[in-house]
């Protein structure tokens, strides 16, 4: 599946919800790869920041993320109606500090992606796919999130506020082509005993009846009716049926929890790709959605480092044995570090060491705490390479490589006995003149222990020696 961006740019304005901010917020079309940014062409230098769940800084009844001094408030609603429209790169120039409530849902964003359509790009998108079940639960608030391996982008959310008015809700989005009928229009709500806190917090500053639901959960008379009317800036407020504040009649019986989903699509969207996997959330909320989606980033970082690690079966023939290996190369008891060949092509080539106690180094490497040494590890990624280099030869047993250098080399986890390293090494560029310059990789189980460049050159020996 390609990536996509709009046609043209759209607009929509309004005011911040919690700042009370007039706020016009413009969608630009962006190249591959750019991905989600938002702009304050209000600031000096129009700062950018990035939709990325390491830019966020408050969750507070909201979603903020901030990039030095430039900061951009309740970005969710955006955020969700781009993921559920199917937009992959935009840049969002904004001229306040907050993205505008328009009617509390994300139908006018939606409308107008829509009316000007999406552009296919030349590239194809790059997903997180969720390989195996990763479970968090907050222990603050109870709410509970689960991802389970699918083939495509599905949301389940069921929230229970305790609350007799509202009671237990559940939604669900099997597909992401039904999230304008199923998921925009639903509004964002609170609850009545939530409102002077949020008012003496200096928030909801831009709320108003037009663009929440106000769910009543106890009993108010007139009098106090009458105080939140003054608060609120309105003449007076009342409630014009069981439950629901002076607003008309929920777009769905499950409206709230369509919201709560419509939110936890957008906090999700911070992962900064999308995502193929299910995601079930109990009572969720933009504080334990920030950290679910920093999780699954997390996830995603360490699969793309694996993306390239190689398959290792061993009840697969190898394609050359230590015996073999021999015939190639010059080492000999104790140093041949590679103890079978499993994969080589023109570019690159994958070794097997079996890392036993018996190694003769761990009797003064740690002895009472054995660890494979990085510099033979290193050994072990040239000795690897050296048989792709020698297979470019037709009497490789006359050939020998030495190092040049070696750049770059981390070393990221401990190698004990008992570890199988897979031994990863490809070409950078083409051999020329005997110079051979490699990316080497070691595995181990699902981590890289260690990487690094290396450079090394062919030299035929002297056989009139």
């Amino acid at each position: 599946m390609k990536q996509h961006t709009i046609k043209e740019a759209v607009s929509v304005s309004g005011v911040g919800l919690h700042s009370g901010a007039k706020v016009t917020m413009t969608f630009n079309p962006a190249p591959v790869n750019h991905g989600v940014k938002f702009q304050r062409i209000d600031l000096e230098s129009s700062p950018i920041v990035a939709a990325d769940v390491n830019k966020v800084v408050s969750t507070n009844r909201s979603t903020t993320i901030q990039s030095g001094k430039a900061s951009v408030k309740t970005v969710e609603h955006a955020l969700s109606a781009l993921l559920g429209m199917g937009v992959d790169n935009v840049l969002i120039e904004i001229d306040g500090p907050e993205a505008p409530i328009l009617d509390g849902s994300n139908m006018e964003i939606v409308e107008k992606i829509e009316s000007v359509g999406l552009e296919e790009q030349d590239l194809d998108r790059d997903f997180y796919e969720v390989e195996e079940t990763i479970f968090y639960k907050d222990p603050e608030t109870g709410a509970e999130f689960m991802a389970t391996p699918a083939d495509t982008f599905q949301v389940t959310t069921m929230i229970d506020f305790d609350s007799p008015t509202l009671g237990h809700q559940y939604a669900s989005l099997e597909r992401i082509e039904d999230y304008k009928k199923e998921i925009a229009t639903a509004r964002t709500f609170v609850f009545l005993h939530e409102l002077e806190k949020l008012l003496d917090e200096g928030l909801i500053k831009g709320g108003d009846l037009e663009n929440a639901i106000v769910i009543v959960d106890r009993i108010m008379d007139k009098k106090a009716l009458k105080k939140l009317a003054k608060r609120l800036g309105k003449p007076g407020v009342k409630v014009e049926k069981e439950g629901i504040l002076n607003t008309v009649d929920l777009r769905f019986e499950n409206e709230p929890a369509r919201h709560k989903l419509l939110d936890l699509i957008g906090d999700l969207t911070l992962v900064g790709k999308p995502i193929k996997g299910k995601i079930v959330a109990t009572k969720p909320g933009h504080k334990s959605n920030v950290v679910f989606a920093g999780m699954l980033k997390k996830r995603y970082q360490e699969q793309k480092k694996l993306r390239g690690k190689p398959k290792y079966d061993p009840n697969e023939p190898p394609i050359k044995d230590v015996v073999e290996i021999q015939k190639m190369l010059p080492h000999r008891f104790p140093f041949v570090l590679v103890d079978k060949i499993i994969e080589v092509s023109a570019t690159h080539v994958v070794g097997v060491k079996n890392v036993t106690f018996n190694e003769n180094f761990f009797q003064g490497h740690f002895p009472g705490n054995p660890v494979f040494p990085g510099v033979l590890q290193m050994e072990a990624l040239a000795q690897t390479g050296g048989i792709l280099a020698l297979s470019t030869v037709p009497d490789p047993e006359n050939w020998d490589t030495y190092f040049i250098k070696i750049d770059n080399a981390k070393f990221k986890a401990k190698v004990v006995p008992g570890d199988t390293m897979i031994l990863k090494m490809e070409l950078l560029s083409p051999i020329r003149r005997g110079i051979v310059q490699m990316q080497g990789t070691t595995y181990v189980g699902n981590k890289i222990v260690s990487e690094g460049e290396l450079t090394a050159q062919i030299i035929r020996r002297n056989l009139n020696d």
